[in-house]
């Protein structure tokens, strides 16, 4: 394996690159602290001694996550204007930096990480590995392609609504989002104070797991894949496999027989349960009143500053009532402890990580096809951040010239067994 230097000076060469995406990809590129990190390892590794599975990784933070001394914009121009420098790292970045984690960037996103689309108008918009005039998907666009483009091996982001787990789809990697309570959320520019979490992603479930076990502070012992024959899959029926494009109709049908072939019990599962959340979130749901709450003020003032899918997003949340807004999260709370009793009949659900491919960056421009898109590439993902549970999106063989996912869900505290069967399910991939 080579050295951690010598994998930071090829990520900062896929940076520089002026025909590459790196200029849209990372806002901040941390050069000289990263050279000395990189160093650092080196001397540890030459040494013999380790500080754990990340010790010399090359990693990318979402913008959104405090670093000392730096304004955390969330990629937004007006922040980037009015905001004051952190006063200390958020704790997932400390935790990286004590597991000698080699911070090369802070990247790209959709403006408050309110967009499952990946489009940013302020910094650019990174393009899709598989296709530069398609979008990356969001809202950790920046991370997603540089994990695919070489710039870093591992990408920290934030998942809301699906947030690493559809652009890792759309760009072919891997992203996991954990049970929520696992790793802490303090230092990170909040979207929603009930769905965010903070989750990893990678080109592989191994690369996913060490850095899933940094951030939330547990021992990483390495994955043993489980055992396929025999595994209760559960096919989640109902909207998750509602209005499927023509691509994902074929990649999805074809990871099944894969993985029917390879012995899984294979069932279809009806789930009334996202019946019931659709009905509850049709009060506005809970990701926008907790927005407006922290951006009432900017949009008073400078709404203009803003990108305008995310302002009219946001403002749409001043319609919802206090009492709406407290009867959503009373209803969530019984549906998400009946949802987790009901996931203890299969040992994972199954179901397409979106809907759709990456939709071109030219045909989102128009706010209407924005807004259609982003609903879109949002469904299946946000659903299990409603319902609290952990899941993970795996890149599917290309169809097309396009990347799809196959997005894995088990049970709230669960994440240690989801590696397992994402790791053996990658491995039949690969075959």
């Amino acid at each position: 394996m080579s050295s951690s230097s010598d994998r930071l000076q090829a990520a900062l060469a896929r940076i520089d690159d002026p025909k590459g995406e790196g200029a849209r990809a990372c806002l901040t590129v941390y050069r000289d602290e990263a050279k000395m990190a990189a160093e650092a390892a080196d001397a540890r590794a030459k040494a013999g001694i380790s500080l754990g599975p990340l010790d010399g990784a090359i990693v990318s933070i979402k913008d959104l996550l405090d670093v000392k001394g730096e304004i955390t914009r969330a990629a937004s121009k007006l922040v980037a204007e009015e905001g004051k420098p952190a006063r200390e790292d958020a704790p997932t970045v400390r935790r990286l930096r004590r597991a000698g984690a080699v911070i090369v960037a802070k990247t790209n996103m959709s403006e408050f990480a309110f967009s499952g689309v990946g489009t940013n108008p302020h910094y650019g918009t990174p393009a899709n590995p598989a296709d530069r005039t398609r979008v990356p998907g969001g809202s950790s666009s920046g991370g997603a392609v540089a994990v695919a483009d070489g710039m870093c091996e591992i990408a920290i982001g934030s998942d809301t609504g699906g947030s690493l787990r559809i652009p890792a789809a759309l760009c072919g990697i891997v992203g996991f989002k954990p049970s929520r309570q696992r790793i802490p959320t303090g230092g990170a520019f909040p979207l929603s104070f009930s769905l965010d979490s903070i989750g990893p992603m990678a080109n592989t479930v191994a690369d996913c797991a060490k850095a899933d076990a940094v951030l939330a502070g547990e021992d990483y012992a390495g994955i043993d894949a489980a055992p396929l024959a025999g595994l209760r899959v559960g096919i989640a029926q109902g909207l998750p496999l509602e209005g499927l494009d023509d691509t994902v109709a074929k990649t999805f049908p074809a990871a099944l027989k894969r993985l029917e072939a390879a012995g899984v019990r294979l069932s279809e599962e009806k789930l009334p349960l996202i019946d019931d959340m659709v009905a509850v979130n049709a009060k506005g749901g809970l990701a926008p009143p907790e927005a407006l709450m922290i951006h009432r003020d900017r949009l008073a003032r400078r709404a203009d500053a803003i990108d305008p899918n995310v302002a009219a997003r946001i403002e749409r949340a001043a319609k919802i009532g206090a009492a709406d807004y407290v009867e959503m999260q009373q209803a969530r709370i019984a549906l998400v402890a009946a949802m987790d009793a009901r996931l203890a009949d299969v040992d994972v659900l199954v179901s397409p990580t979106t809907p759709i491919v990456a939709p071109t960056i030219a045909e989102v421009e128009d706010r209407a096809t924005f807004g259609r898109k982003n609903a879109l590439l949002l469904r299946n993902t946000s659903i299990w951040n409603f319902f609290d549970c952990c899941a993970i999106s795996l890149p599917l063989p290309r169809e097309s010239g396009h990347n799809t996912g196959l997005m894995l869900i088990v049970r709230n505290g669960h994440d240690k067994r989801l590696f397992r069967i994402a790791a053996a399910v990658e491995k039949l991939f690969a075959r």
